[in-house]
């Protein structure tokens, strides 16, 4: 008996012994093992051929009708050139052609990138690693009023986030970090200072916090294309969330939209990079030189990949992007110091104001803010001191008198 085996592979052949006894389904998959080298364990199989569509193994296992290895095929109506469809995980060891026909069903040969290629397969990521970003509220106006008022959205700015990741997945942001940069109307060019980072992370350490995500802005003139984030920005924010490392990651965007009234309101907006997407951008398969005739809207790959069926190698970015619900809070920290790397340079007498204008606060409040103990860190042991006066901070413990004259110090000689 010869059947028919559908996959995404294309259609092949088994053959089957039946001149003892009916076969069952078991016999079935022990021949597509043996002939086709799918294991059993990893074999879904199905008379129905939207088995083919299901997108993980979790859909596919929803195909029931094959699942009883003692089930007789012929009680299917399964019989002498019939077609059954074939899902599987994993990737199969192709013993020779005998066993795989490698011209698959259109009639060309395959080659190995094509096979690869196959198991490419951008679909829209439903739910993201994130539960919710919450913003603390000092932090975002912070930035988004400098966005707002002094670039007025004609550049764009960045920062990468800081905060904490619960159990549940959830990522609350109680600092924002402005890294050294260069923005225009498009771009977005992150001059990264490697030992002041060294600096911001001893911090973060100390705060019992971490790196959580990545946050920008789209200019007016971005605001008249036709995307949500451009495949310049979506190779950015890819970079960025996989070195960060973390599931939870969130990429955050901050623009103008027009009102009901024809004003302009500040909006925010939250997405994770899908895992395909941080997949594809890890393996090396995202053009990197975008030129000037592609379209911002679409990702370039440097092979195709399969969206919808069919064979491409250009990505509507929305099919990376997973969408996270945002709320705010009133965090630990204060946002009222200077903030580092912006146009104007934070004042050598900023200390002194900030302290004479938090006097009547204890002084674990007057340093509760970020951007203060960065400027404090340049002069302190990044190993000990850093970490161990933002631990103040966290504890709100009182800081201890030999910090507390230093900083004072500090102040004075500015």
């Amino acid at each position: 008996m010869m059947i028919r085996v559908r996959s995404r592979d294309g259609l092949e052949r088994v053959t089957l012994d039946n001149s003892t006894r009916p076969l069952t389904i078991a016999q079935l998959k022990s021949t597509i093992e043996s002939q086709l080298r799918v294991p059993v364990p990893n074999q879904t199989l199905s008379t129905n051929q939207n088995l083919l569509l299901a997108k993980t193994p979790h859909d596919a296992a929803g195909f029931t009708d094959m699942s009883n290895p003692q089930t007789l095929i012929s009680a299917l109506g399964i019989a002498h050139g019939s077609i059954v469809y074939l899902s599987y995980e994993g990737e199969r060891t192709v013993a020779g052609p005998k066993q795989f026909n490698p011209a698959g069903s259109f009639g060309r040969k395959m080659t190995m990138d094509d096979l690869i290629a196959k198991q490419m397969r951008v679909t829209r990521q439903e739910n993201p690693h994130c539960e919710l970003v919450s913003f603390d509220r000092d932090a975002a106006n912070a930035f988004q009023n400098y966005v707002n008022e002094s670039l007025v959205f004609a550049v764009k700015r960045g920062g990468i986030m800081y905060g904490t990741v619960s159990p549940e997945g959830k990522v609350e942001v109680d600092f924002i970090y402005e890294p050294p940069q260069q923005g225009t109307e498009e771009n977005l060019i992150l001059l990264r200072d490697p030992d002041e980072e060294k600096l911001v992370d001893a911090i973060a350490m100390g705060l019992g916090m971490r790196k959580v995500g990545f946050i920008f802005t789209q200019t007016i003139g971005q605001n008249k294309k036709d995307y949500t984030m451009s495949n310049v920005e979506v190779l950015q924010a890819a970079e960025l969330q996989a070195e960060g490392d973390l599931k939870e990651w969130v990429t955050a965007i901050v623009k103008l939209e027009v009102n009901e009234e024809g004003g302009a309101d500040v909006h925010f907006e939250a997405f994770q990079m899908s895992d395909m997407c941080i997949r594809l951008f890890k393996e090396g398969w995202f053009e990197r030189e975008i030129g000037e005739d592609v379209d911002p809207k679409l990702s370039r790959m440097k092979k195709a990949v399969v969206v919808g069926g069919k064979d491409t190698k250009e990505v509507d970015n929305d099919f990376f992007l997973v969408v996270v619900k945002i709320f705010d809070h009133q965090g630990p920290l204060s946002s009222i110091f200077p903030i580092e790397n912006r146009i104007t340079p934070v004042p050598m007498n900023a200390l002194k104001n900030h302290l004479d204008r938090t006097r009547s606060l204890p002084f674990v409040k007057r340093i509760s803010d970020f951007h203060l103990l960065l400027l404090l860190a340049r002069f302190l042991d990044v190993n000990a001191d850093v970490p161990a006066l933002a631990q103040c901070v966290q504890t709100q413990m009182a800081v201890p008198e030999g910090y507390q004259l230093l900083i004072e110090s500090m102040a004075s000689a500015s």
